[in-house]
């Protein structure tokens, strides 16, 4: 045997082959108090092998704590105070953001003192309800932030703040809307500018929460989570349409604001809106005497588009020698008025708008369909200015119901005020069909602004109720020896017996009846064929030269 190979007894305990002397009691005691030391490996079964997300460091708080599985309702960034804050801000913001929708909704049919708007009050309600559906949004799917929500808000940020200076920049616009517009735009905008903000902080929160309680953040999303990223990102997608929409169409009112009025614009009802009044041609004839002047009312259209060339017309021929002509609120160029407006209240402010004119008559008042209602009005409080009343094809009081006032017409009315922000007939006109600015002020798509809509839902909202009491007063007062004549389209005659009655009717209005003519083949709007233009201009010939 070699002499220095090792024994077998201790080969494993790694001596060599010499002896050594037993540990004395205190150092057997000290073995006994040493904590043992564990390899690794030993743990395997309890603790995972380190990769790239260990901790170099423990993590003096949760050093004792257990990671939680990434779809533990624990797992959350309501947990950080900041977010909790967060929401119950929006919460805030949604509930003075509904407070306004509901002004701005109520002062559609009833303006409250002081938030009256000389444009459309469909605008700023739409802007309002634009910033309330963000809000909503913003709260369901608060706790799911998303990127495209991000992208979109910017591009939503991005497009009111061009609004806003389109708005404040052109003058017509910025005196249409005032400060009630205005206020919508920017609190759009601002809201907008909040939810960027809101998705933006939830995102770090849940990130934060998740590297704590979980270790690592979290990449992935659950089937709910990802639905709810796809319809907020489809529901900022047609918000982001809308606002582009709106956008463009403030360019159009813009660009309608360079065609300025013919006449003059005049400030009624104490300064809170202007009438636009327009006259011309001579007040005397050649030799001196002085003649009426024919007051133009509009029918269901503004007098611009048909009736302003037919006077035009009636001038070059002699027909008349002069003639003026007001739009009613809400009308061409006239200022949108506080609703409810009445009949009796428009005939009050144009009766301002011709004394700040220095017009005094002597007056023949031309007037077509619900116009008529209007004009008998006026005939009724300045009876001793008028010497003559023409009506074309005249609204009876009795059918204002089923003509202008029923609630089915009303709510489309209102409906089509609602989106006409959008400008979608109008950019299309303007687009593809040529549409000019006049086209849409007072011509053949003046039915697309949102004040003319505006102002026939107003004249819609009282049609039964106080326009028609202002019609049936107005027979009662009506001076019985004015002169009167109707021309009544023949087409409305022959298809409805009721509508015949109501002209006969109409023709009693005063006790000095001249003409009544049914115009053969005519329609509502008489003076569109040859014979219902001769037929008008002949009998304006002899009630201004009667004298």
């Amino acid at each position: 045997m070699p002499l220095f190979s090792r024994s077998k007894d201790n080969s494993d305990d790694g001596h060599d082959g010499r002896s050594s002397p037993p540990p004395s009691q205190q150092q057997q005691q000290q073995q006994q108090h040493r904590p043992q030391r564990r390899h690794p490996a030993d743990d395997a079964g309890d603790y995972a092998a380190p990769d790239e997300h260990t901790r170099l460091l423990p993590n003096r708080v949760d050093s004792g704590r257990a990671m939680l599985n990434p779809d533990d309702p624990a797992v959350s960034p309501y947990n950080l105070w900041s977010i909790r804050i967060l929401r119950y801000l929006t919460l805030f913001f949604t509930a003075i953001t509904l407070a306004w929708w509901v002004v701005l909704l109520v002062s559609v049919f009833a303006t409250p003192p002081g938030l009256h708007t000389r444009g459309s009050a469909f605008f700023p309600f739409s802007y309002a309800s634009l910033a309330l559906a963000n809000m909503f949004f913003t709260l369901i799917f608060f706790g799911v932030p998303s990127k495209a929500v991000r992208v979109l808000a910017i591009v939503l940020a991005f497009l009111l703040l061009l609004d806003v200076i389109l708005i404040l920049s052109v003058q017509q616009t910025r005196y249409e809307e005032g400060w009630v517009g205005t206020t919508s735009v920017v609190w759009t905008l601002l809201m907008s500018l909040w939810t960027l903000l809101t998705d933006r902080t939830v995102q770090w929160g849940k990130r934060e929460e998740e590297e704590r309680l979980t270790g690592r953040a979290e990449t992935r999303r659950t089937l709910t989570e990802w639905l709810a990223v796809l319809l907020s990102t489809i529901a900022y997608i047609v918000m982001a349409v809308a606002v582009l929409l709106m956008t463009l169409t403030i360019i159009l009112r813009a660009l309608d604001a360079g065609v300025g009025p013919p006449g003059k614009l005049y400030r009624v009802d104490g300064g809170k809106y202007r009438i636009h009044l327009y006259c011309h041609g001579n007040k005397t004839d050649r030799r001196g005497d002085e003649l009426p002047t024919v007051l133009i009312e509009g029918g269901e259209r503004p007098v611009e588009q048909y009736l302003w060339g037919f006077a035009q017309n009636a001038i070059g021929n002699g027909s008349i020698s002069r003639y003026c002509f007001a739009d009613r609120p809400g009308f061409a160029w006239s200022d949108t008025a506080p609703s409810p407006l009445s009949a009796g209240f428009a005939v009050d402010v144009l009766g301002e708008a011709l004394a700040e004119a220095g017009e005094q008559g002597p007056w023949v008042l031309l007037s077509a369909g619900i116009g008529t209602i209007y004009s008998r009005v006026f005939s009724s409080r300045h009876g001793h200015q008028v010497s003559g009343l023409l009506f074309i094809d005249p609204l009876h009081e009795d059918l204002l119901d089923e003509a202008i006032g029923r609630p089915g017409r009303g709510f489309l009315l209102w409906l089509r005020g609602v989106i006409s922000p959008l400008g979608i007939d109008r950019l299309s006109g303007a687009i593809f069909r040529g549409r000019t600015s006049k086209d849409r002020i007072y011509g053949r798509a003046a039915q697309q602004m949102g004040k003319f809509i505006f102002a026939k839902l107003q004249e819609n909202l009282v049609a039964n109720s106080f326009t028609q009491r202002d019609a049936q007063s107005s027979r009662q007062i009506q001076n019985k020896d004015t002169p009167l004549v109707l021309v009544s389209s023949g087409i409305e005659v022959q298809r409805s017996s009721k509508w015949a009655d109501k002209q006969r009717d109409l023709s009693r209005l005063t006790e000095n009846l001249l003409s009544w003519d049914i115009v053969n083949k005519a329609p509502h709007q008489v003076w569109l064929t040859q014979d219902g233009r001769n037929q008008i201009e002949k009998r304006l010939h002899q009630l201004v030269y009667a004298q």
